[in-house]
């Protein structure tokens, strides 16, 4: 139920307002980071639209709102790279001829075209739920289109995307959107805490929290060791002077391993970055409080205007890495270089 989706009032209600007016589009984007709660409110969106009990809203008790969260409703359809469904274990690795694939193909649209032109088994309304929709490679977007344009009778695609760019410009135009915003520290932190198996204090619980960038998702699967090598990470940034380029290239070439673990280094000093912001000026809330005496020294070392111009540095680089598939190691190689020239 979309009362379950906690800390995405905007959203939430924003889909509540076309529920409650039965007039839903046919077609929808969610978008926002990982683990922020899209596919938790498309699952709810898709029981408000086929619950026999309480439609428009879904009661989430039902026989036909228990499918959809099982995932086995006859008339909502998942669509997700193969890869995805191995993962998740929806599915084998002996299912599928080939290596399983991270991307959405052509071939997958053209079963769900299929599979659209008949009519709703039980419900009123037929239901796709795009997991991870930019996977969609260019083929399987191009198919897409010709349902989005011509939408079959009482369908509602939703696709849901932590990178919308990554969809064509006329896929998104035909879309209504719902945003979803990184959940607040202090939320995930509470979460984090309560899920713990032993007792954890609030400074561990906001560090996790912090560390998760706003996806709770990411905050409760995090290895308590990160925070370990989150020290590592911004000790070694500390040490690298201007006049070094072997120490820039050198912690470069370790932070940029592999792009999981460039994406994590990034993060943090990100909010290393918000720490010594916050040490300049004077103000409480170090989320890095274990090293609030190395924050207070890095202050001596770079000006705000410096501070703000490493801030954007850092975005840079991890848009490269992410969003433009950047080589990491040369993406961290080149930013340091900025970071330390310019």
């Amino acid at each position: 139920m979309l009362s379950e989706v906690q800390g995405q009032q905007h959203a939430v209600d924003a889909l509540n307002s076309a529920l409650g007016r039965h007039q839903v589009h046919h077609a929808w984007l969610f978008h926002g980071p990982d683990g922020v709660g899209k596919e938790l409110a498309a699952i709810g969106f898709a029981q408000a639209l086929v619950c026999l009990e309480k439609p428009w809203v879904g009661c989430g008790k039902c026989a036909a709102c228990t499918r959809v969260a099982k995932r086995n409703h006859p008339d909502v359809t998942w669509v997700m790279p193969e890869a995805e469904q191995v993962e998740r274990g929806l599915s084998g690795r002996s299912d599928f001829t080939n290596t399983p694939s991270r991307d959405i193909r052509i071939e997958q649209v053209r079963q769900l075209q299929e599979r659209l032109s008949f009519r709703a088994l039980e419900a009123p309304h037929k239901v796709v739920l795009f997991v991870t929709a930019h996977a969609m490679n260019a083929p399987a977007q191009n198919a897409l289109l010709k349902t989005l344009e011509e939408p079959p009778r009482d369908t509602v695609l939703v696709l849901i995307s932590s990178a919308p760019d990554k969809l064509l410009p006329t896929i998104r135009s035909r879309c209504s959107k719902a945003s979803f915003g990184p959940l607040p520290l202090d939320f995930i932190a509470g979460k984090v805490k309560a899920a713990a198996k032993k007792g954890m204090d609030d400074v561990l619980a906001r560090q996790i929290a912090a560390m998760a960038a706003g996806s709770l998702a990411r905050a409760l699967a995090l290895d308590p060791k990160a925070l370990e090598q989150r020290k590592e990470t911004i000790e070694a940034f500390e040490k690298l002077r201007a006049d070094d380029a072997s120490g820039w290239i050198a912690l470069a070439e370790v932070m940029g391993e592999d792009r999981g673990s460039a994406e994590a280094a990034i993060d943090v000093l990100q909010i290393w970055f918000r720490d010594v912001a916050l040490a300049q000026v004077g103000a409480p809330g170090l989320v890095n409080s274990d090293l609030s005496e190395l924050a207070t020294q890095a202050v001596t070392r770079v000006s705000p205007a410096r501070l703000q111009r490493r801030a954007g540095l850092l975005e840079e680089a991890k848009n490269a890495i992410t969003q433009r598939n950047g080589s990491t190691r040369l993406q961290l190689e080149r930013m340091f270089v900025e970071m330390f020239t310019a």
